[in-house]
């Protein structure tokens, strides 16, 4: 394959994986067709299957791709400075930023998606929440820990820690969202939950 075949095929992939994460979004893995994908990608349906063996292929291949992106979730959580003075504020501009990555409307799309799915395709939650939000937690902990090891915080168990702050964060706008089937908080709200769940988090373990 020269060059320029390479490139029109990687368009291709591309336009495929974005028509299919459109359609998935909107009509949920049973309610998506490969013809409504083809449709969409504007492309026929042969060439559809030319880059992917099957429906379950393509869902796997666009969920797992959503774990790239984690990057700067893992860079933000892993650059807390160890200021006394600052802690408060540090940790409450640490959880705004948090707040808006994983309340933003694609990504409530994808994890209810996800779980909608978790039944059918066990392996593939798994697979999205180990390499996506578990590694997030895993470097929020070992931060905790330089944060305890510098003597700003108690902790015994940084990785409960770490669970504890993005629960006091997420719970009320991410099960909002999960049973209304969209965000339901405004700005205002995301700041307040951001505030109060780092406030409750210092009391517990400053």
């Amino acid at each position: 394959m020269d060059p320029s075949e390479q490139s029109r095929s990687a368009r291709k992939h591309q336009a495929i994986m974005e028509a299919a994460t459109e359609a998935f979004m909107a009509k949920g893995y049973a309610g998506t067709s490969m013809d409504d994908i083809a449709r969409l990608a504007t492309v026929s349906k042969q060439t559809v299957y030319k880059h992917f063996a099957d429906k379950e292929k393509l869902f796997a291949e666009i969920v797992l791709a959503t774990t790239d992106q984690i990057e700067g979730m893992i860079e933000l959580v892993s650059d807390i400075p160890a200021e006394a003075a600052g802690l408060e504020s540090n940790l409450t501009r640490l959880a705004d930023r948090f707040l808006a990555a994983l309340t933003h409307p694609r990504v409530l799309q994808l994890r209810r998606l996800i779980i909608a799915n978790a039944d059918a395709f066990p392996e593939l939650g798994a697979a999205w929440y180990e390499q996506g939000f578990e590694r997030v937690l895993s470097t929020l902990a070992a931060s905790f820990g330089r944060l305890a090891d510098a003597g700003l915080l108690r902790i015994e168990d940084p990785l409960l820690a770490a669970h504890h702050f993005s629960g006091l964060l997420l719970w009320i706008p991410v099960n909002r969202a999960m049973f209304h089937g969209s965000a339901q908080h405004t700005q205002a709200e995301l700041d307040r939950y951001a505030a109060a769940g780092v406030a409750a988090f210092l009391r517990a373990y400053r």
